[in-house]
């Protein structure tokens, strides 16, 4: 069976790449999960902020966005003392202001899945790499992502951050062309359209 290369053989990055990546999702409460690791990830691994995610879960509430949006300033001191999360002020603060942010946007826009899939036409966009090196770091459409979240207040939301979120919840198919999942998400992403 052949995947992107990039999930190499590590069985939770696998798990990862062959269940969820490239997935379409439209689910607020993930798609915000989804951005705070994305989030976290920054200057990391992304193995690494997987090995942790389920305590990020138990740390941000289960990513509920009402929930986190309500963190004070003693639970982001709690956070920072986390040992099983990264334990970077900025990152641990941005997730609170950026859940505050997204339930403003909820309110603009019905819900934070209509406002992030509109940056791709509410469809999800289908790709044809052959190999690593012909897939972008960013796209218009990630440069046009972040730069109107960035607007509204968010933080650790740079196009290369936005990019990425959008392979991760399947807004691109950025699986390789002789990836075993490239087919699969094609047609998941052709019968949502």
């Amino acid at each position: 069976m052949t995947r992107c290369p990039w999930c190499s053989s590590d069985p939770l990055y696998c798990e990862y790449h062959d269940r969820e990546w490239g997935l379409p999702v439209h689910d607020d409460r993930h798609l915000f999960e989804m951005l705070v690791l994305e989030g976290a990830q920054a200057g990391l691994s992304w193995l690494t902020i997987l090995r942790k995610r389920q305590n990020y879960r138990l740390a941000f509430a289960n990513f509920e966005i009402e929930k986190v949006a309500a963190y004070t300033a003693e639970d982001c001191r709690r956070l920072l003392a986390d040992p099983g999360i990264v334990r970077n002020r900025l990152k641990i603060e941005s997730a609170v202001k950026n859940a505050r942010g997204a339930l403003l946007i909820q309110e603009e826009f019905g819900s934070l899945a209509a406002y992030l899939w509109q940056f791709v036409g509410s469809r999800p966009r289908q790709n044809c790499w052959q190999t690593m090196a012909q897939i972008p770091a960013r796209t218009e459409q990630s440069d046009a992502m972040a730069r109107d979240l960035k607007k509204r207040g968010f933080n650790f939301v740079g196009s290369t951050i936005c990019y990425a979120f959008m392979q991760a919840v399947g807004m691109v198919n950025d699986h390789l062309a002789d990836c075993f999942r490239h087919e699969e998400i094609k047609k998941i992403g052709l019968d949502l359209s």
